[in-house]
């Protein structure tokens, strides 16, 4: 089945977050991380089928979406998921949020790398808590945590460890030894593991495989809250249909006692766009993980050429982090929006002097972006 993902669909004059930044002005909008392709065809015709029943009152979450979740564990992750253990929610970031403030109390504190998606720094600031920043560094072309040197810091004040896998924004994909390490730093001082892994179907290293924390060992399991969707794997983000998998009884009761009353449960559409993608998208999938990939290639070989820049291919994810220490500019993503490229700031992340580029877009608005990129640098 052939599947079109250069397929230009105009964005500028629809309800769309990411084209309504730059209004009317030439900026090519490559931040937010939702994709400019179209959803599969599986999960639109879902959608227009509940559409056309006309009724729209509270639904409860189908059992068919529990079975797809159950089986897609253990059949792509060896890991044998309960039922109970599923907590939907119309999104990973309110399951950030309900970690931070289930799990830490006031005068504790929350545990997090750095550069790191921000809605993990907002998460405890916006519940009053402290954050210890785990630095990575680049090791061999990957994005890693700095766990040594993070010990001495560590307060005693600390509950909840925030993981992202693959990483956001660098786009490392943790390898079993590398999460192995990071479950004894967590059984070492003691903290409960919330761990993003929203972009876990997104792999584009040939060879990589996704590790979910929780399936490491039963002391993994007892301790973490994994977070996944199929939002940003097919494009359906606006759409809202998340879950946290919360093995522990006790954590997970904290969490939905949390949530209680504020969080509000997934949409009716956003459960059938959620079955259709994970029951069906598969081969739509595999064709977007082969042009991310082109992507994501051809945007390292020209970015690299660059002086100034640099970047390490992202192991997973549509989301390129761009070294630009070396320009001699105060902002690069201000400097860049004045050469027409709309990037994710650096300062978001925890430092300035980086942008995250989304790839997640047509062939021709990445060599487009690309060119307004050779453009500004030649200026210097």
């Amino acid at each position: 089945m052939a599947f079109n993902f250069d397929q230009w669909i105009d964005r500028r004059h629809s309800d769309s977050v990411k084209w309504h930044k730059y209004g009317d002005r030439d900026v090519l909008p490559l931040w937010v991380a939702d994709s400019d392709f179209r959803a599969p065809d599986c999960i639109i015709s879902a959608l227009q089928q509940r559409v056309e029943h006309g009724i729209f009152g509270y639904g409860d979450t189908p059992h068919e979406l529990i079975n797809i979740v159950i089986k897609r564990m253990a059949e792509r992750y060896n890991w044998q998921v309960e039922a109970e253990w599923l907590v939907f929610l119309p999104g990973v970031v309110s399951g950030l949020n309900l970690s931070v403030r289930a799990f830490t109390g006031a005068g504790e504190g929350t545990i997090a790398p750095t550069p790191i998606y921000p809605p993990f720094r907002h998460a405890a600031k916006l519940a009053d808590r402290s954050q210890l920043s785990l630095q990575m560094r680049l090791q061999q072309g990957r994005w890693l945590m700095d766990l040594e040197a993070a010990a001495p810091q560590l307060t005693g004040s600390e509950k909840l460890l925030m993981l992202c896998n693959p990483q956001n924004p660098g786009g490392t994909v943790y390898r079993r030894a590398e999460l192995e390490a990071q479950l004894a730093f967590a059984r070492r001082h003691d903290l409960i593991v919330c761990s993003d892994e929203i972009h876990c179907d997104l792999l584009l290293e040939p060879g990589v495989q996704h590790i979910p924390f929780a399936s490491l060992s039963e002391d993994a399991a007892r301790r973490s809250i994994t977070l996944m969707s199929p939002s940003k794997t097919f494009n359906i983000a606006g759409l809202g249909a998340s879950l946290a998998i919360i093995p522990d009884k006790d954590l997970r009761e904290r969490f939905k006692r949390v949530r209680k009353g504020i969080v509000p449960d997934v949409d009716i559409l956003a459960l059938v766009a959620a079955t259709a993608a994970w029951r069906d998208g598969q081969p739509w999938l595999d064709a977007q993980l082969d042009y991310l990939r082109e992507n994501r290639d051809l945007l390292v070989a020209r970015v690299n050429a660059l002086d100034g820049l640099s970047m390490v291919a992202p192991e997973g994810s549509y989301l390129g982090w761009i070294d630009a220490h070396k320009l001699s500019v105060a902002s690069p993503a201000i400097w860049f929006e004045k050469h027409g490229l709309g990037f994710s700031p650096g300062r978001d992340f925890g430092d300035d002097a980086f942008v995250r580029f989304n790839f997640g877009c047509t062939r021709a608005t990445l060599n487009e972006a690309i060119s307004r990129m050779e453009r500004a640098v030649s200026t210097l």
